[in-house]
């Protein structure tokens, strides 16, 4: 099969017409008048006509020729010659090891059989290919042969999905500014719908994909477990979702005992209460009876425990605080006491303490001389009117920024931080801080009266209370982070190490860490003190082992050059199976000298015989 590299140069092939044109100009055309002195000469060119035809015949042909094999040459054409190996190709090998393919099937993990055939595809690679391999989790092999089978040896499944999609992406950009002959991407994957719901643009590569034809089973998992609250005082509950095609028995841990015990039926929702006895930031899970994919069996959550602080009400925080704290009295997360003051900043003598603007404009004086003397690095600037509004943490607490969702504040002071100082911003309103927390206090910029925001009067605004009182203010501050394996999160502010397996503490400077690559339940420390949680688990989808068909599979690989296989024959008839090519343009060059020295010697006899 012969192919061109520069296939516009094909275009200029009509430039053979010229000799062709030039040939017909040169008939002669008009009215012959005989002289009697010219007979003999008619005589002598009616015997060479036919000599003079053929040879200006050859001519013209000799002149196509040439001009269309210089074309051809300029087109530079390659051969691909059959049954002589294959071309020097770069090719990169992408495993998706994620926690789906640790599913057991016909009693060998699916990674083991994505394994198998990856080593087969490297063991006929030559000294001439180029071959890398890319992991679910981002890493990158490359070298010799025996180098990449030795990091398909050591290769395990992830603790979650990964990002195969990008390891595709990331392959075909590598292998196409390699300069070999052909670029290939080798994919071995379970096909799993979830990971390749969003389409994958590879642009001009060619991909092979393997998919293990071995049947799925029915898995059960579990896909959600939460403690609500994150923090007990002492009572709680947890919350989980198991997935399950009929029922599943399960089993609650707290700190390695058995918190309760019970069956879930199919879509059922477990949920536990408790008053444990433990104190302090706990790790706990939900685990269920083993199956064929044990990566989701079970899943973690940290909870922190401790008794109820007492909290003494100041009668000029409003009705709508008084309420809502005699509801978190009767739900046994606070009780009256002096634990906590809930006050208006002027009226505050002592911390810890839940501080409110005052409503009156009078009182900002006396309340910005009591900030100074309780230590609080915040002041009270201009008043500001018209509604703004309020947007929680974001990405460091989802929980904290989905209760302060929908409020707004018409009626809300300036805080001004003084220079040097810190001091965490929890809420903005209008992008300017709105809700601060600090050693000892949480402020609150505007009254809580529904003139001056709407918090007070939305259904979140009691959840958000208790977890106020409760987080900041009882002298254990912190929170609980999420994550799934291996991913970038934010660092709480207030951490500086973070416990991982074995006990080790590492220490944490940056603005964000690396969440370990393993699920479970990590414990933030600042000074020898817990003071939050990482809590590590797989995404819920991994759960769902549903099989794209290869169709869908190919529409969702963005490439015109993409075959799906079975089994290691099929697979092995696509990967590494480009002939090589052979470039035809020195031949091509050859014939066009022997033609132009062909028409040369041809038209030099004919002017010598003229002659």
């Amino acid at each position: 099969m012969i192919g061109f590299l520069t296939p516009l140069w094909l275009i200029a092939g009509i430039a053979a017409a010229i000799p062709l044109l030039i040939h017909l100009l040169r008939r002669r055309i008009g009215t012959r008048v005989e002289f009697p002195a010219v007979r003999y000469l008619a005589r002598a060119e009616r015997e060479h006509s036919r000599k003079l035809k053929l040879r200006n015949l050859l001519l013209m042909l000799l002149r196509v020729f040439t001009v269309l094999v210089i074309v051809l040459a300029a087109a530079r054409p390659v051969l691909r010659a059959a049954g002589t190996g294959h071309a020097p190709t770069a090719l990169a090998l992408v495993i998706d090891n994620g926690l789906s393919s640790s599913l057991v099937s016909n009693g060998q993990p699916v990674l083991g059989a994505l394994k198998d055939r990856a080593r087969e595809v490297v063991r006929r690679a030559t000294a001439e290919d180029k071959v890398w391999l890319f992991t679910a989790d981002g890493a990158i092999a490359g070298g010799s042969r025996g180098t990449i089978l030795d990091a398909i040896d050591r290769l395990e499944p992830l603790a979650g999905a990964g990002a195969p999609a990008r390891a595709v992406a990331a392959a075909a950009a590598l292998v196409r500014q390699d300069a070999r002959q052909e670029h290939e991407v080798a994919l071995f994957t379970d096909a799993q719908a979830t990971t390749w719901r969003s389409p994958v643009i590879l642009g001009d590569v060619r991909l092979r994909v393997f998919v293990p034809s071995s049947p799925l089973s029915r898995n059960r998992g579990v896909t959600s477990a939460d403690a609500v609250p994150v923090r007990w005082t002492p009572r709680g509950a947890v919350r989980a979702r198991i997935l399950t095609p009929d029922s599943a028995t399960y089993r609650i841990t707290l700190d390695g005992r058995t918190l309760a015990r019970g069956t879930a039926g199919r879509d059922e929702e477990v949920a536990v209460r408790a008053a444990p006895a433990e104190r302090g930031w706990t790790a706990g899970g939900v685990e269920i009876e083993p199956d064929e994919l044990r990566g989701d069996d079970v899943r973690h959550f940290a909870v922190w425990i401790g008794a109820p602080p007492g909290i003494a009400v100041h009668a000029a925080v409003g009705e709508f605080a008084k309420s809502a704290i005699d509801a978190l009295i009767q739900a046994d997360r606070v009780t009256s006491g002096n634990d906590i003051a809930f006050v208006p900043v002027d009226e505050a003598v002592r911390l810890p303490a839940l501080l409110v603007v005052p409503s009156d404009p009078v009182r900002i004086g006396a309340a910005n001389r009591a900030l100074e003397r309780l230590g609080v690095p915040w002041r009270l600037g201009p008043l500001k009117r018209g509604e703004s509004a309020v947007r929680g943490p974001g990405a460091r607490d989802a929980q904290a920024a989905q209760r302060l969702a929908n409020v707004s504040a018409t009626l809300r002071y300036t805080l001004i931080r003084r220079p040097g100082e810190s001091g965490e911003v929890l809420a903005t309103a209008g992008g300017e801080p709105w809700i601060v927390r600090g050693a000892g206090y949480v402020l609150i910029a505007s009254p809580l009266l529904p003139a001056a925001t709407t918090f007070p009067i939305r259904a979140s605004f009691v959840p958000w209370l208790g977890d106020a009182l409760s987080h900041g203010l009882t002298g254990t501050t912190g929170s609980v982070v999420m994550a799934t394996p291996a991913s970038a999160v934010p660092r709480p502010a207030i951490a500086r190490e973070l416990e991982v397996a074995g006990g080790a503490r590492l220490p944490l400077t940056a603005d964000t860490l690396q969440a370990p690559d393993r699920a479970g339940a990590y414990f933030f420390y600042r000074g020898g003190t817990r003071v939050g949680a990482l809590v590590v688990n797989a995404e819920p989808e991994e759960s769902v082992l549903a099989r794209l068909g290869d169709d869908a599979l190919k529409a969702t690989l963005g490439t015109r050059q993409v075959g799906v296989a079975h089994d290691a024959p099929s697979l092995a008839a696509m990967v590494l199976s480009s002939a090589p090519r052979r470039s035809l343009l020195i031949p091509l060059v050859v014939a066009a000298l022997v033609l132009v020295l062909a028409e040369s010697v041809i038209a030099g006899t004919g002017v010598r015989r003229a002659a």
